[in-house]
């Protein structure tokens, strides 16, 4: 494991990644309420209490939002209205409501229920079964230290001030770029509260930008022991249940080897460090080769040089041309070619990475 890539992501995009998978996010009270005063900390002693932290019981609202500028939504139906619940001792329950449908999860210790009322399914996996071996051997005092000191290589951390999340009393903990860095992205920011050390809200702010270009949070918390039936499940009559079990798991070994084959074959390396890691790649074939092969949109399927253009900006450089295709987070360059660079950066430090004079 590259355990400086592993870091930085946590400290970046994964630090929202990780609130996410913890399923405990939150929203601010009304906005003329004043900052709640709170002992003074330090974002060393913040970060390490937060990477302690455990889950306890708790019943709450759940909202995600995005504004990243693209032409289409990417966070599934239900995440800006989810209800989420624990008891503090690994059981939970989430419900993802849709318009004439909602998606219901309950881990109840040894087994996880997906429910799907649209398509009348449960989907069964034993407990045994879902788990993977993680690498052992740092705690999560050691790792909370670790990740902080290399985030401030390229990152200015510190606590600035508080706020109230859900009507709950939190610390702001903010990760900004240091001026050398180039990177679309302006800060992320993290409420904590300020009792459980949960993370309350989670934002990822873009340069030139006012509101977040995502951000996930609670919009109602309460702290405290929980109805014991809600982690349990019942399949509704009628329902049609699958099960799930270890030999209809992916073979994770042969997957290894899958993923590592298409990466070799794929070229893909990283360019650059911190707020700046650009991650390049050649696909197989150049671009022009591809869309040659494409549908053409006389006759069926999709016009995909119709696509590029109107997604993407056309460029050209010296003996290059392809496309750009900008977020208010992160830009792609694909050359005619048949290279690729993403990243959180501006164009120009694409066209770097890819050797592109």
């Amino acid at each position: 494991m590259n355990t400086k890539k592993t870091v930085l992501t946590v400290a970046g995009a994964g630090v929202l990644a990780g609130v996410i998978g913890l399923g405990v996010l939150a929203m601010p009270a009304g906005a003329n309420e004043p900052p709640p005063s709170l002992p003074q900390i330090s974002a060393d002693e913040l970060v390490q209490s937060v990477a302690q932290g455990k889950i306890p019981a708790l019943a709450g609202k759940v909202s995600a939002t995005e504004n990243l500028g693209l032409p289409m939504k990417l966070l599934p139906q239900g995440t800006n209205a989810a209800s989420v619940y624990a008891d503090g001792q690994g059981h939970f329950r989430a419900t993802l409501p849709g318009k004439t449908s909602e998606k219901t999860f309950v881990e109840d210790g040894t087994t996880l229920w997906a429910w799907d009322s649209a398509k009348k399914t449960v989907t069964k996996s034993a407990h045994g079964d879902l788990t993977s071996k993680v690498p052992t051997g740092t705690d999560a005092a050691t790792f909370g230290k670790d990740a902080l000191n290399l985030v401030r290589q390229y990152s200015d951390v510190k606590v600035d001030g508080t706020a109230r999340v859900a009507g709950r009393p939190a610390y702001e903990l903010v990760v900004t770029p240091k001026p050398t860095e180039r990177t679309l992205l302006r800060e992320l920011r993290l409420a904590v509260d300020s009792e459980t050390r949960l993370p309350l809200r989670a934002e990822v702010l873009a340069n030139g930008q006012s509101d977040p270009a995502l951000k996930v949070e609670f919009t109602e918390l309460t702290v405290g022991p929980q109805d014991p039936s809600l982690f349990k499940f019942t399949p509704p009559a009628g329902a049609t249940v699958q099960e799930r079990s270890a030999k209809d798991k992916p073979d994770a070994g042969a997957m290894h080897k899958d993923m590592e084959g298409l990466l070799q074959s794929l070229n893909l390396k990283t360019v650059g460090d911190g707020w700046d890691t650009t991650f390049v790649a050649k696909l197989p074939g150049d671009l022009n080769g591809m869309l040659s092969q494409a549908p053409n949109g006389r006759g069926k399927g999709m016009d995909v040089t119709a696509l590029l253009k109107q997604f993407g900006k056309q460029v050209s450089y010296p003996g290059v041309n392809g496309y750009v295709f900008s977020t208010k987070v992160a830009t792609a360059l694909v050359t005619d070619d048949g290279r690729v660079a993403v990243g959180a950066v501006p164009e120009q430090v694409l066209v770097e990475a890819l050797g592109v004079k």
